[in-house]
């Protein structure tokens, strides 16, 4: 019995939840999304260096198949992100907030999307120079919009590394700057992107 009222609970509280956001806070279409793909994003380089680590081409194969199909999940959600980015206003930086920091925050956010963005058009555009059919999970292959190309996939390949280590670098520092709001400033900056009900 108290576990379907927690259950009634959480979901009455969920269901309170602002869909837009508002000047405090993200609603949660924007949170979900947020960390949605923070966990994919995660996961693949988790994929990638088991791949790279891999005892055999098959396992190799199958990891940077799924490493694919995560990747093109990713840049479907971050367009969909950045669309309701622009059908709803943001929640505004804290007061006091030095102009500096303000335009650091706004530029990292725009080169962390641009970058989450880029990384599955330059995994693709390798995948078919490499001439490897890329598949979403298996259930449709994705078009090659370019032809085979052994040294174009070579500089594809080294590009989505570099890409992969300033997404790296970035989410870092978002993460960093995160922290410090939250246990320095003690503001709402790390708060208003998690789950509040109304």
């Amino acid at each position: 019995m108290h576990a379907d009222l927690r259950h009634n609970q959480f979901f009455d509280e969920f269901g309170a939840m602002a869909i837009k956001n508002s000047a405090t806070t993200y609603g949660w279409p924007a949170q979900l999304l947020h960390w949605v793909v923070v966990v994919l994003v995660i996961s693949q380089y988790v994929l990638a260096n088991m791949a790279e680590s891999a005892d055999s081409r098959m396992d190799t194969f199958i990891l940077f198949a799924r490493h694919k199909s995560i990747g093109i999940t990713i840049f479907v959600l971050a367009i969909i992100r950045l669309v309701w980015r622009f059908l709803n206003e943001q929640p505004a930086l804290p007061p006091g907030m030095p102009s500096w920091q303000q335009n650091l925050a706004k530029t990292t956010h725009w080169l962390l999307y641009s970058l989450i963005i880029l990384m599955p058009i330059t995994g693709l555009l390798g995948s078919a120079a490499s001439n490897f059919p890329v598949t979403w999970f298996g259930l449709f292959t994705v078009p090659a919009f370019i032809a085979p190309d052994e040294a174009l996939a070579e500089l594809l390949h080294d590009f989505h590394g570099l890409l992969a280590g300033c997404v790296a670098l970035l989410a870092s520092l978002h993460l960093l700057a995160a922290l410090k709001h939250h246990f320095f400033n003690r503001d709402d900056v790390l708060r208003r992107m998690l789950w509040r009900p109304r």
